[in-house]
């Protein structure tokens, strides 16, 4: 399955590359599961970053190993791959692209993954979504300029 989530900045994509740090990595952690970050190197090829989930009743481990980061003057970009995942995922690959848009910019997420089977595929696309989706106003608020 893929999702892809567009959202635009009011800021050069450089100052928004700056800023992929830990600090927003934990920001953009969505409420539920409550994410415990056990390493967080960076986003830069090679880079690890592990956390854990909490559901309540119990914990998954997902780790995550940067396997390639590239800037141009167009985009500057970086893919996750799961390594350690949930239960419920079997595949992940994460791009984060940061689009030159001039005087602004786009932050563009392509996540692809596949969890057991095909049903839960679709089960899980729309809860993906949203977590993704949540990020949007996090990122403007952080990214925009005044």
């Amino acid at each position: 399955m893929k999702i892809t989530i567009k959202t635009e900045i009011k800021n050069s994509f450089t100052n928004v590359w700056k800023g992929f740090d830990e600090p927003l990595f934990l920001k953009l952690a969505p409420p539920f599961p409550p994410v415990k970050l056990k390493q967080f190197d960076g986003c830069l090829k090679n880079d690890v970053v592990s956390m854990e989930l909490n559901f309540i009743f119990f914990k998954q481990n997902w780790t995550s190993l940067i396997t390639e980061q590239l800037e141009t003057d167009k985009e500057i970009y970086f893919i996750d791959e799961g390594t350690e995942l949930p239960f419920f995922l079997k595949f992940w690959k994460h791009k984060h692209r940061i689009k030159n848009e001039g005087l602004n910019a786009s932050i563009i997420d392509e996540i692809e993954f596949n969890t057991p089977t095909i049903l839960t595929d679709y089960i899980f696309y729309p809860i993906l979504y949203l977590q993704f989706a949540y990020r949007i106003p996090i990122y403007k608020k952080i990214f925009n300029k005044p």
